[in-house]
């Protein structure tokens, strides 16, 4: 249970000892329980936090002052900066909510003995990260901040996956749509959505890549050759989801191309369907007017039957031109 007396910002406040067992504590114990090297270590879950409590907590962990300010902006790139034996890590997540992506950041403190995440705008909770740590911790050899971040990012990386699978069943359901003869601007507005999200995506996505690559990497005692293990296996899945993401562009701005030349095609058979009547209509019209100017010497004007053969010319330039149009495909 979380201790009443915490701030609502504060999502939890724990150390876990060297076996993984958890134990609660208050924002003021914190420094006298990473005085004692016992082989524990402190994580703390923070939501949109304000500014005081930021202080108090670079006091009690003696965080950089750069990597603060940071964690109380929530408009930063990905990225992985090192100062000292600490790291600072900011990585972008992704929520589904009511059919539209939302975005959100996390900003990652790591010391040996300590792991503060700071969530701002639309992530999910890294309740099932912390119970998974605790359910495996009796497993790990030396369970740590490391296996800790390792939990966070894996969990960050995996809801990616469902998103990805969303935007790949939208495209799906979209195809009838995209080769349909009409133009409908819906269309095209939902595949610009669609297209919009999956770039914001793959611009949260592709930076994780070189997080990762990093953190695969040995970093001394606060990423132990076991776990980088299991940083190149977050790696490997970031670089799915992100050729995923790359793969669905790419379909998505060939649909856009495909319904744009469908419904150019199909204007293109409009025309000339109005342009074969409207040769039909041209011969009468040009028939009738040339018999219809007002002279009087005009020799056709005086035949008996000048009037049933005019007609009967028209009607066979009409249906001939008809015939040709037809074969044409013109109409």
């Amino acid at each position: 249970m979380k201790d009443p007396s915490l701030p609502s910002c504060v999502v939890n406040c724990v150390v876990y000892d060297r076996a993984g067992r958890r134990r609660d504590i208050g924002l003021d114990e914190i420094s006298d329980v990473l005085a004692v090297d016992d082989g524990s270590f402190v994580w703390i879950g923070l939501y949109e936090p304000d500014e005081g409590l930021l202080e108090k907590l670079q006091e009690e962990f003696d965080l950089h002052d750069l990597a603060v300010e940071d964690a109380g902006n929530a408009h930063q790139r990905p990225k992985l900066e090192s100062y000292g034996n600490s790291l600072f890590i900011v990585a972008h997540t992704a929520q589904s909510v009511d059919s539209h992506i939302r975005f959100g950041e996390s900003h990652l403190f790591v010391g040996p003995r300590y792991l503060v995440t700071v969530r701002h705008g639309a992530s999910t909770s890294y309740a099932p990260a912390r119970a998974r740590f605790e359910r495996e911790a009796a497993d790990i050899e030396h369970p740590g901040s490391g296996t800790a971040l390792y939990m966070v990012l894996d969990l960050i990386v995996d809801n990616f996956m469902p998103i990805v699978q969303e935007f790949s069943q939208d495209l799906y359901e979209l195809e009838q749509d995209v080769f349909a003869e009409e133009f409908r601007s819906e269309t095209v507005k939902r595949l610009y959505d669609l297209k919009r999200e999956l770039t914001r995506l793959r611009m949260a996505v592709t930076p994780l890549q070189d997080i990762l690559g990093q953190l695969a990497r040995p970093r001394g005692a606060l990423i132990d050759e076991e776990s980088q293990l299991y940083f190149r296996d977050v790696l490997d899945h970031v670089v799915r989801i992100n050729d995923s993401t790359d793969t669905l562009r790419e379909m998505l701005t060939a649909a856009m191309s495909v319904n744009l030349s469908l419904v150019t095609i199909h204007q293109g058979e409009v025309v000339k369907r109005l342009a074969g009547w409207a040769a039909l209509l041209a011969a009468p019209t040009l028939i009738a007017s040339w018999y219809g100017m007002n002279y009087k010497h005009m020799p056709e004007l005086d035949g008996r039957y000048s009037y049933p053969i005019l007609i009967g010319v028209t009607i066979t330039v009409c249906l001939a031109l008809y015939g040709w149009l037809r074969r044409s495909r013109w109409l």
